[in-house]
């Protein structure tokens, strides 16, 4: 890989090396993008305090994250299709992280399985979970998370519907590709990715496999998951979740202090303030302007994670100071991905990494629980 030294040139080297449908999938947000500009925009506009001639020479980095110790604070966040990026990403994704000692989250909407996933690493992962109008099939993802041994479940709570998001109706986003003149022309011109999906293990949805009528048939597996998006989507399936799952749970998608408050009682160890990327209500606040309140609300009562624009280092530090106890990322790490695979992820931590350490320094600041509103200027 040529010489990569934050996550834009990540990005730049994924653009070039996998298909528009896919990268586009990643980098998206719904309707106007107001939500998705404001997650980078609001972030950028909070400035760190400098601080000199301060002893920053034993500088710890490591927390925990519900309960379980890590060198950073960072997780990486579920992503679907992952494995469209990459050849196998998901497992690619999830070794790069347990390298880096850090929690990774597979998505129900992934292209390795649960299954597969599980096969190839050594250490447990979590699970994330979309709760459809199937229960049968939600209850047999839950049961499957559990064989597997995941050690943490992450409920999505903010997908009742399905947010639109233009880029992928003009694209013809399908797993695998539509057929489509442009698409096969873009994808012809990528044919390291080409010469990898041909190699994978799967080319659909692998959670999915063997349970849907038809999946054979990609045209009914994606009529089946367009309508299994459940507007009835209430607490009472979280108490249901919670009443299935034996272990750790992670409620993701918080991001108004009411629901905050609700959530903190549901006997989950976290909640993640998120508005989903960017990707759901166009128009609902940053996530890192919602953070302050609802840290400030339920911050003594239940783990803060935060998700929604980091970049950096310098956003992790952000973050952490407003509150949050931990982050995850997406789009930093799946640009990783696609510029270059396993090793695309891991240099992605470090970026994130090696920038919170030098913040840490100026900031003067030696450990991360020591981070607070103190280092914003």
């Amino acid at each position: 890989m040529q010489t990569v030294t934050c996550i834009e040139d990540l990005r730049q080297l994924s653009r070039r090396r996998i298909p528009k449908m896919f990268f586009d999938y990643a980098e998206a947000g719904s309707y106007a993008e107001q939500t998705l500009r404001a997650n980078r925009t609001d972030m950028e506009r909070i400035k760190l305090r400098q601080r000199v001639l301060v002893d920053v020479s034993q500088r710890d980095l490591g927390t925990t994250i519900i309960g379980e110790p890590v060198p950073l604070p960072l997780g990486l966040g579920p992503v679907a299709l992952t494995g469209m990026q990459h050849r196998d990403g998901e497992i690619a994704a999830c070794r790069a992280a347990q390298a880096a000692g850090l929690p990774y989250c597979l998505s129900t909407m992934s292209i390795c399985s649960i299954e597969d996933v599980a096969q190839a690493v050594d250490k447990p992962f979590w699970f994330q979970l979309y709760v459809m109008k199937d229960r049968g099939f939600v209850k047999s993802l839950i049961e499957r998370a559990a064989a597997a041994k995941c050690s943490a479940l992450v409920l999505t709570i903010d997908l009742q519907v399905l947010g639109e998001r233009h880029c992928d109706r003009k694209n013809g986003l399908s797993v695998p590709p539509a057929i489509r003149l442009k698409n096969v022309v873009n994808i012809a011109t990528k044919p390291g990715w080409v010469w990898g999906m041909l190699r994978g293990k799967r080319k659909t949805f692998g959670n999915l496999a063997g349970y849907t009528p038809g999946d054979a048939n990609v045209a009914s597996l994606a009529s089946w998951i367009s309508t299994q998006f459940d507007p009835a989507l209430s607490w009472k399936d979280v108490e249901w979740v919670r009443s299935l799952w034996p272990g750790k749970l992670i409620l993701k998608g918080v991001l108004d202090v009411e629901d905050a408050r609700i959530a903190a009682k549901t006997g989950a160890n976290a909640i993640v303030v998120s508005n989903h990327g960017g990707r759901q209500l166009d128009g609902a606040p940053s996530s890192i302007s919602a953070l302050p309140t609802v840290a400030d609300a339920v911050g003594s009562e239940i783990e803060i994670m935060f998700d929604g624009g980091i970049r950096s280092g310098q956003d992790l530090m952000r973050a952490l100071a407003l509150g949050a106890r931990s982050c995850l990322i997406g789009r930093s790490y799946i640009f990783g991905l696609g510029a270059g695979g396993q090793a695309g992820v891991t240099r992605a931590i470090e970026i994130i990494r090696d920038e919170l350490d030098v913040t840490m320094a100026l900031c003067g600041v030696n450990r991360v629980r020591d981070i607070d509103r103190q280092v914003i200027a």
